[in-house]
């Protein structure tokens, strides 16, 4: 199927979509309508369902397979759906299931789990290596299904262990390039560092930020979840601070979140690797929706700005 974000502006749309969330609103004039954000395996796109009435805000909920008619425009530099027609799709209807919408890492979970299990081995450090897999073994089933985020980047199906594979791969390269890293150090933060996402996130489909992860957040979640490992693993020593260390300023400043600033020489290069990593699969995704020669949509994420994709990119 012809996914949703291939659509070009002014292209009239008639898809199955599952909707991903869905917020209430009132224009100036006290109107009701309702922000659908509706998704297919190519990605998503938000749609405005105008003059919704209680019987609408209750059919168009999450996780529902829908029936769309409707015209794509651009508002505010990004493409919009504007819905025509939209009805839930009957049961076995078209024979989809919400797996049928759903985008998903490129490489499957056997082989990212094989990678991440091959960085733990290369791991020299006991205290280190033990941490770190008694996390990975603990939380294995949602590490490997969550997104890494409910937006921006990796907001999709494994995206989470897709981000950490693709980090310990840079962190691999750049440890060639500067033997005085510690790889021990580098490898076991790019796994831990988002791993608290999978109690921060409600799951893999229709993402949102559970209480734990409202209140407390995938950071401090994670620093005690080190700690409570070392206390069960019976370990000792500076290890265990110096990993949650990496964890507490991965993303590297006060305000992007971060309780410390970075003040290990593999927690610095962590935040680098971390916001690389990030980046570069927001623009890849953004880039893949236009042809060359033209201009993205907004990357809200990276200051508002719209790239170009050169003429003699393929």
């Amino acid at each position: 199927m012809s996914g949703i974000t291939h659509f070009n502006v002014g292209e009239t749309v008639d898809l199955y979509l599952l909707i991903k969330q869905m917020t209430k609103g009132t224009t100036n004039t006290g109107k009701p309508f309702l922000t659908i954000i509706l998704q297919d395996k190519s990605g998503d796109m938000e749609a405005k369902l105008w003059d919704a009435n209680e019987k609408d805000e209750k059919a168009f909920q999450p996780e529902t397979i829908v029936k769309v008619v409707g015209d794509i425009h651009s508002y505010r530099g990004k493409s919009q759906l504007k819905i025509k027609q939209i009805r839930p799709a009957t049961e076995g209807e078209g024979g989809f299931t919400i797996a049928d919408f759903l985008e998903t890492a490129p490489v499957s979970v056997e082989e990212m789990m094989s990678k991440i299990t091959q960085y733990i081995f290369e791991m020299r450090n006991p205290n280190i290596q033990r941490v770190t897999r008694h996390l990975v073994k603990k939380y294995q089933q949602p590490f490997l299904e969550y997104p890494a985020a409910t937006k921006n980047h990796h907001e999709f199906v494994s995206g989470l262990a897709y981000h950490v594979v693709s980090m310990l791969d840079l962190s691999k390269a750049i440890s060639a390039l500067y033997p005085s890293l510690d790889s021990d150090l580098l490898y076991a933060g790019v796994i831990l560092h988002d791993l608290g996402k999978v109690i921060e996130l409600s799951g893999p489909t229709s993402t949102s930020y559970t209480v734990e992860g409202n209140l407390i957040g995938h950071i401090s979640i994670m620093v005690n979840e080190i700690g409570k490992a070392a206390e069960e693993l019976g370990i000792e020593g500076e290890e265990v601070m110096i990993l949650q260390h990496l964890v507490l300023s991965h993303h590297g400043k006060a305000e992007w979140g971060s309780p410390k600033p970075p003040l290990i020489r593999e927690a610095e290069i962590l935040h680098y690797i971390d916001n690389v990593d990030a980046k570069m699969n927001m623009l890849d995704r953004a880039l893949e929706r236009v042809k060359p020669g033209e201009y993205t949509e907004r990357v809200f994420a990276l200051d508002n700005r719209s790239f170009y994709k050169p003429t003699f990119h393929k």
